[in-house]
């Protein structure tokens, strides 16, 4: 877990040591308008400023150097931990603590930061104070323009790689999944095209790269004749998907393989860096990204979610025909394209005012601070319509006033490659006097936080952490006031993991 010193800590590490730190390197613009650009040398993946004393040995010009004020990330739009651990919930039991990912339950909750007016995103940066003295949430909020905006999206091309081991028997697998393709081949325009690739012991491609118009029937026989058979060689399902994929490949077109799984593989190559190099040709030349769809009591919850990070995508789980309806038939169809590629985001804590700060969850997403701006490094794809938030636990100096943080977004225009940023900044007098109090979205990503933290056993050590029946208590209360049916479904989920606690 990311951890960062104060500063005395840090001095003191130097002392014994006599370790040099390196800076981060700069580079880029970080936006017009934000401090952090007004501040020669203090900006997103740049050295925070010499604050000399006129001996050149002060406190701030040490810390000139420490690349600790900066956190970076690579942008993640999964939301399959929060789902699992619903049906976990719902199932009687507790989710195993190793599947619970702060940000994915944050990151279930649709927030309404202000949208971007055109392609990219906006950068929406804010917070509210806790009990815990000096240590606040802070909340960095990203949004792509909607769906709606710019006209019809582009045709998809999508290759549904469907699990029919033995395992997808179970009532909520195969059956939900045939259910919802055929529910998504109604809702798909006729200039889209998907194949069909199956997998048991071995990989099959059922049905090649075919345009929906005027060929519906087929698609829909071809759904309805899936059948379980035997193991679960998933590796051989994902790169026979990625062939199938390469070989439909469609100019001008968005290229996705769509992985229906419970990802309990137990035959052929299990593991997911394998599986995922042997098929990095396709996915880095052809852009093809992966989205991974989880199904079942039982379920894969790591396999799917590495799959899917190191294959470009991210993951979602459902459990019931509702959820997959929602899936298939509205958000896919809707969001197959992308408006940014290789998104990371790094935020810059002004260690003026900061002393010391903690980011909650992407522990799997975290990217090497000079990284930022190297676009070689991989970070998260992001299609219209989405939001993507981070939390910070962050203790200011006592008394602190002025400058807190600079948050930026950097990220790959999807056809051009070409790099683009934007940036938001947060001042010590715009933090809330109370999280619970706060507006509706920080108060909603605060609790889903909380609540992770809890089933997750406390490892991310969040300031201020009310008992379950308190949290239970702040998201029904918020929900009555929002008259939000998804909020209420996250405090019942609370008052039921309260009960087993």
């Amino acid at each position: 877990m990311e951890r960062f010193r104060t500063r005395k800590a840090l001095l003191a590490l130097m002392a014994a040591s006599g370790l040099l730190l390196t800076a981060c390197s700069g580079g880029g613009d970080t936006g017009d308008g934000s401090k952090a650009a007004d501040r020669p040398g203090y900006g997103a993946g740049e050295p925070a400023p010499a604050y000399g004393d006129g001996d050149g040995t002060s406190e701030r010009e040490d810390l000139r150097e420490d690349p600790g004020h900066l956190s970076t990330f690579a942008l993640d739009v999964d939301t399959a931990s929060y789902d699992y651990a619903r049906r976990a919930l719902a199932d009687g039991r507790l989710p195993d603590p190793s599947t619970v990912r702060p940000e994915e339950f944050v990151n279930s909750f649709r927030q309404d930061y202000e949208r971007p007016d055109g392609d990219g995103f906006s950068v929406t940066v804010d917070g509210a104070r806790t009990d815990d003295e000096d240590w606040s949430l802070v909340r960095v909020g990203l949004a792509t323009r909607t769906s709606e905006r710019g006209g019809e999206r582009p045709p998809a091309a999508l290759t549904f790689v469907i699990d029919v081991s033995g395992s997808m028997d179970e009532p909520g697998r195969l059956d939900l999944a045939k259910e919802s393709l055929s529910v998504m081949t109604d809702r798909l325009r006729d200039d889209d095209s998907v194949a069909l690739v199956t997998f048991s012991d071995e990989a099959e491609t059922v049905l090649s790269m075919t345009r929906l118009g005027g060929n519906r029937d087929e698609i829909q026989d071809a759904i309805s004749d899936l059948d379980t058979q035997d193991s679960t060689n998933l590796g051989a399902g994902v790169e026979t998907g990625y062939e199938t994929a390469v070989e439909g490949l469609r100019e001008g077109a968005t290229n996705r393989v769509v992985l229906i799984s419970d990802a309990l593989a137990n035959t052929g190559d299990t593991d997911a860096s394998s599986i995922l190099e042997r098929i990095s040709g396709e996915r880095r030349e052809h852009g093809i990204t992966l989205f991974g769809v989880g199904v079942g009591s039982d379920y894969g919850d790591s396999l799917m979610e590495r799959l899917a990070d190191k294959g470009d995508g991210h993951t979602v789980y459902v459990s019931d025909s509702g959820e997959a309806r929602k899936v298939f038939s509205e958000q896919l169809p809707r969001n197959v394209d992308l408006t940014a590629r290789d998104a990371k985001a790094q935020v810059a804590f002004d260690p003026e005012t900061v002393e010391e700060f903690r980011l909650i969850g992407y522990d799997n997403r975290r990217v090497a601070d000079e990284d930022f701006r190297d676009d070689r490094v991989d970070g998260g794809e992001v299609g219209p319509g989405h939001t993507v938030t981070a939390l910070y636990a962050v203790r200011t100096e006592p008394g602190a006033r002025g400058h807190l943080a600079t948050a930026t977004v950097r990220w790959l225009d999807p056809e051009t490659r070409d790099p683009h940023e934007e940036t938001g900044d947060l001042e010590a007098g715009d933090l809330d006097d109370s999280l619970w109090s706060a507006n509706r979205g920080l108060r909603t990503a605060a609790t889903a936080a909380y609540f992770a933290d809890a089933l997750g056993h406390g490892d991310h050590d969040l300031p201020d952490a009310p008992r379950l029946d308190e949290l239970a208590d702040h998201a029904y209360d918020l929900a009555d006031s929002t008259e939000s049916e998804e909020i209420r479904r996250l405090a019942e989920a609370i008052d039921t993991a309260n009960r087993m606690l």
